[in-house]
């Protein structure tokens, strides 16, 4: 049995495509994940099942959730090995010693095309500062996030991909999680 973590995008924000987290762990149960957790209102998953691919995984979780609520929700997913990795990568901690507090990661469905991403990073968005690295934005926002102009609906539109973000503590929590139960 492998451990996964999946975030959806836009459940259970702005009282929009309102999922209940135990129906949610119901859901992911019902297809045969197992050892299922959630974690707070804005759907981050913690489940185990045999290894196969994020992508798979991503698309029968979404299937799910769009047969049993009709909403189409982006699913992102990732084994426990590549969230740690992710984590641990993050320049802002790494590298430039940030407040914690302050940062966030935006997980890209699919990286942008290089050209687009050239043109992302050769902006300049102050306060706010972000890197991009593979899939992921690693953002430092010193206002805090809801006055960045750095949003998923931004990503979206420059590079062409779904995004979703979350916050430092929630990474924090999601790799607790895991690692206390599952490992």
């Amino acid at each position: 049995m492998v451990t996964y973590i999946s975030i959806l995008r836009g459940a259970n924000v702005s009282g929009r495509r309102n999922i209940k987290m135990k129906d949610l762990k119901a859901l992911y149960e019902n297809i045969g994940l197992c050892n299922v957790i959630t974690y707070i209102q804005s759907g981050n998953v913690i489940f185990r099942c045999a290894e196969t691919s994020p992508g798979h995984l991503s698309e029968m979780i979404n299937q799910a959730i769009t047969r049993q609520w009709e909403y189409h929700i982006p699913v992102f997913v990732y084994q426990l090995r590549d969230f740690k990795q992710i984590y641990s990568s993050n320049p802002f901690i790494a590298y430039l010693n940030r407040d914690i507090t302050k940062l966030h990661v935006t997980f890209l469905f699919n990286a942008g095309t290089p050209s687009a991403v050239k043109i992302l990073e050769e902006q300049s968005f102050p306060p706010d500062e972000m890197i991009i690295r593979n899939n992921e934005i690693y953002l430092y926002c010193p206002n805090g996030y809801g006055q960045t102009k750095l949003t998923n609906t931004f990503f979206e539109r420059k590079l062409n991909s779904k995004a979703t973000t979350r916050n430092w503590k929630t990474l924090t929590r999601l790799l607790e999680l895991a690692d206390t139960t599952y490992e």
